[in-house]
């Protein structure tokens, strides 16, 4: 498809020379004021120039950025239209089943269904379907590719058969890659060619980790699939101008610090900071030192920070990686000449104008944990143990357990933490340090014996380590820290350590030239060794797809309630997502997942505290085996070549196969299967009409939950293993699904049926209606539509709701909707028949989502909270000045009257959190698709 030509009110229209080709561009020099923007906002001002059409997109707008005043607060909004839109497979899926649905839709309007196709590049990697079912053993691979196929093949057919029906949609087959290492090491273009010109590349994803991609100079989010959805069919993203902080990095990290640490140390600093709803942006003099992988990492933790991108400009060093990646010739001449000819180039010397700074001495980084549910939650490995052993109080019933000192622990605990001696962060060969004073506080313990048919007999206790897995995204791309974790492991092997008998071990890379390059260097047989076999190319432990622990341990966890431990080299920890049987989750280095697989437990202080003795009965420390930065450089140099990236993505969409035996159907729109519990046709199109029924107010409306702070998408919509006794699982066996078919979640977002039932149903949910002080977990709620008001499944009350006509409130605390751009959480909430959610802040993504799918976000008055106001959730709510939309207008607050039972009320005025004319004319059309749909047919 042509681009319609641009207005150019600027005449920044102009041609570019590279090599024998000449490419349209449209100079930002000719924009006053764009020379001191910084870079991120030179992209939106490119995207703003090309696309200028006199309607949307003005000359108005493109002053705006020129006038950009860094201080001030974002208020102008613009339209913003990314290069080209990426998907995983868990949010993808409903993605392709929403466009399916919208070609019968245009179909029945009597429009033409052909013309449901995305018009940008579309791209989906399937990554997040594996399992790690099978571990610790060769076949583990193979064994888990299988199953995954066996799982999942209705949902692949599905996706072969979008493959073959839309046009630009590309999909990346399963035991490929992680879907943000695939899109940095191949389909990330940083400059796009496309029709004769040549831009910057962007993009929107449909997961919160988009933003791994910043590290390679491109500018890309993650977005719900709603928004994805609307981008892939030509609808710009609207947002505002935002602020920008201006991240300086100086220093550099010193020995025995990893990649890792440094990204907890900014995950934290820009939580304590506030960045959500900005953009970030690296620069300064040591920003060229920073390596390419190592900004890829930065890049990914974004969401985690809240920002909605954190970008590092164009620069020699990503010149230097899209050769290594195996990019052609002509587009790395083109980046370059490009990012130099718009200024886009990184020049350390100047400094553009922020809206606020923060600097960072990489030399002060330290090495890290986070955990045990929040990423921002770091840890420094001097004070994991005595961390641990506080935070494991809030798991332990009072009174369940007696303290208790082994031999190892006795003279740590006999002198004060505060008496303890300094000590260093990384001894003389850069290995981490741990304080002598780390068992200060008293360990709670239960052990438990429990006898393995293959793995022997063991105590576990609280803190063990059940989980180790080196898995996602952040770090898997990083040749440091993989590199790093195989040489420590080398090193244990070669000292006669072994991992613990009750960890499950597990590897799996980002992509096939990890394995490629372990090879090169000699270096798996070591992993396998402790146990860390290839188990599939895929997001694994991280999204919550762990696999199930063994029924041994499994069993002596659940019924002895022992609080036990996952630690991952992921991005995420939420409650509930990694496994079922694991309460505390601990995000580490690669390097330290192994060194917690030797040690078998958080209750570890590897200083002071040896892994195991070696052949002549000398113990063994974590410094003895950490590998030097020289060492982990000399291999980086010596086993990574650009023809490894070259071989391994020359056929990235073939599949092989298994992929491609897949029986296929055909045909312009998709032959919806009745019995299906994986793809299922959605209602959200249903009765629609041209024209949008009115907005209305909301009246006598119940609460379905109220929530506390931090909730999380995971909280709202799980995307891990599904409970037999759940709706869903009652839904699953009542369709014949036996409950070792059950999948996950995420691998089920094509099925609506499922993931309503699924709404609000993470068993580490806390709904405070029904119990005040938080005991109760899982997804209940009270059902008022019952006498006494019974404790229910959210689901089951919701549909009582229904059924009576009541629309549904949900009250929730700070940073309501954080992590996963997870659009069910959305569509769930929705359908589920809630019509407002109010909160005290929401995170980005989450916001645009729920008025994306028709559900208007509210906060309380500034410094109000439910609790302030004395709402405990029993109240009924009307909702008033919502209409104003129906005029053109978004109300800035509403009323908000909640009456008690005894007939009581307690009135405030909500913000209005629509803070968009694009997304006001989303909400007055019940949702962004319709709106899209509608637009679609009048054109």
């Amino acid at each position: 498809m042509t681009a319609p030509a641009s207005k150019d009110t600027f005449g920044a229209r102009d041609t570019l020379a590279v090599g024998d080709n000449s490419y349209e561009i449209f100079r930002l020099d000719r924009v006053k004021g764009s020379q001191r923007l910084p870079y991120s906002l030179k992209i939106l001002l490119e995207c703003l120039l090309r696309t200028e059409d006199g309607a949307n997109i003005t000359a108005d707008h493109i002053n705006a950025l020129g006038d950009w005043d860094p201080k001030a607060d974002p208020s102008t909004e613009i339209q913003f239209t990314p290069a080209r839109v990426i998907m995983q497979d868990f949010t993808g899926v409903p993605c392709v089943v929403d466009l399916a649905t919208m070609r019968e839709a245009v179909a029945s309007l009597g429009g033409d269904p052909d013309k449901v196709n995305p018009l940008a590049p579309a791209e989906m990697v399937i990554d997040h379907s594996v399992i790690i079912d099978v571990f610790g053993r060769a076949d583990a691979f193979e064994r888990n590719v299988e199953i995954e196929y066996e799982r999942n093949r209705e949902r692949y057919q599905f996706l072969r058969w979008g493959q073959g029906a839309f046009n630009e949609f590309k999909v990346v087959p399963p035991g490929t890659g992680i879907v943000h290492q695939v899109n940095i090491e191949h389909l990330a273009r940083t400059v796009m060619a496309r029709n004769g010109q040549a831009y910057p590349d962007s993009c929107v994803g449909t997961d919160s980790h988009t933003t791994m991609v910043n590290g390679l100079g491109v500018l890309g989010w993650g977005v719900g699939g709603i928004e994805a959805e609307a981008a892939m069919l030509g609808q710009p993203v609207s947002m505002l101008i935002p602020r920008v902080v201006g991240f300086k990095l100086s220093g550099e990290i010193p020995p025995g610090v990893t990649a890792t640490d440094v990204v907890l140390t900014i995950t934290e600093m820009l939580r304590q900071h506030g960045v959500v709803g900005k953009f970030v942006e690296f620069y300064g003099e040591s920003v060229g030192q920073v390596p390419l992988a190592n900004r890829a990492t930065i890049g990914n933790m974004s969401p985690e920070f809240g920002s909605t991108a954190a970008i590092f400009p164009i620069d020699d060093e990503t010149i230097r990686y899209l050769k290594l990646t195996g990019r052609s010739d002509e587009q790395v001449d083109l980046v370059e000449a490009y990012a130099k000819e718009q200024g886009l180039w990184h020049d350390a010397s100047r400094e553009p104008e922020y809206s606020e700074y923060i600097e960072l001495d990489l030399s002060t980084v330290v090495p890290s944990i986070a955990g045990p549910k929040r990423p921002q939650d770091r840890i420094e490995l001097t004070a994991s143990k005595n961390a641990f052993r506080t935070a494991l109080r809030d798991y332990v019933t009072d009174g369940q357990e007696t303290p208790h000192t082994s031999m190892d622990e006795a003279d740590e605990e006999s002198f004060p933490a505060s008496d303890a001696p300094a000590l260093s962060t990384a001894n003389d060969n850069g290995a981490p340090v741990a304080s002598a004073a780390n068992g200060a506080a008293g360990r709670l313990s239960k052990p438990v014996k429990v006898s393995t048919s293959d793995r022997g007999e063991f105590e576990l206790d609280h803190g063990a380590v059940v989980i180790a897995s080196i898995t996602s995204c952040t770090n898997t791309s990083n040749p440091s820290v993989m590199l790093g974790a195989a040489l420590l492991a080398r090193n244990a092997v070669d000292k006669g350590l072994t991992s613990k008998p009750w960890v499950k071990t597990s590897m799996a890379p980002g992509s096939q030239v990890v394995t490629d390059y372990y090879e090169k260097a000699g270096l798996w047989p070591y992993l396998e060794k402790l146990g860390f076999h290839l188990v599939g190319y895929g997001c694994t432990t991280c999204i919550g797809n762990s696999g199930p622990l063994s029924e041994e341990i499994s069993g002596a966890v659940q019924e002895n309630d022992l609080t036990v431990v996952s630690v991952l080299s992921g991005n995420r920890n939420f409650e509930g997502r990694i496994n079922p049987d694991v309460k505390m989750n601990y995000l580490a280095s690669p390097p330290l997942v192994v060194a917690y697989a030797l040690a078998g437990t958080m209750d570890f202080d590897f200083e002071n505290q040896p892994l195991g003795t070696d052949s002549d009965g000398n113990d063994v420390y974590l410094r003895d085996i950490w590998p030097t930065p020289a060492e982990i450089q000399q291999t980086i140099d010596s086993s990574i070549t650009k023809e490894m990236f070259t071989k391994d993505y020359a056929d990235v969409f073939d599949g092989g196969e298994r992929w491609k035996s897949l029986p296929t159907p055909t045909g312009t729109t998709f032959e919806w299967d009745p019995n299906s519990t994986y793809v299922r046709k959605p209602p959200y199109f249903d009765g629609m009409g041209m024209e949008p029924e009115p907005v209305t107010d909301i009246s006598g409306a119940r609460v379905l939950a109220k929530l506390g702070d931090s909730v999380t998408t995971d909280h709202i919509s799980p995307a891990g293993a599904i409970k037999a006794d759940s709706p869903a699982g009652q839904y699953l066996q009542a369709n014949g699904i036996e409950r070792k078919d059950f999948n996950s979640y995420g691998s089920r977002r094509g099925n609506h049926e499922v993931m309503i039932r699924g709404t609000f149903a993470n068993i580490r949910l806390r709904n405070l209606l029904v119990d005040p002080e938080g005991g109760v977990q899982g997804g209940y709620t009270r059902d008022f539509t019952q006498e006494g008001a019974p404790q229910t499944f959210i689901y089951d009350a919701a549909q009582n709701y229904a059924a009576q006509g009541t629309p549904l409130v949900v009250l929730g605390g700070k940073e309501y909707g954080s992590g996963s751009s997870r659009d069910w959480a959305a569509k769930g909430t929705s359908l589920l028949g809630v019509r407002a959610v109010i909160t005290e802040s929401f995170e980005r993504i989450h916001r645009s989502n729920l008025i994306g799918m028709g559900v208007i976000p509210l906060q309380f008055p500034e410094g109000e909270s439910a609790d302030s106001l004395g709402l405990d959730g029993t109240e009924t709510f009307d909702i008033t000045g919502i209409t104003q939309l129906n005029q053109g207008e978004t109300p800035r607050t509403v009323k908000v009257t909640a009456t008690k039972q005894d007939g009581g009320t307690v009135e405030f005025d909500a913000v209005v959190r629509i803070d968009t004319p694009g997304e006001a004319d989303y909400y007055r059309n019940g949702g962004i698709l319709q709106y899209v749909l509608r637009n679609m047919l009048r054109a």
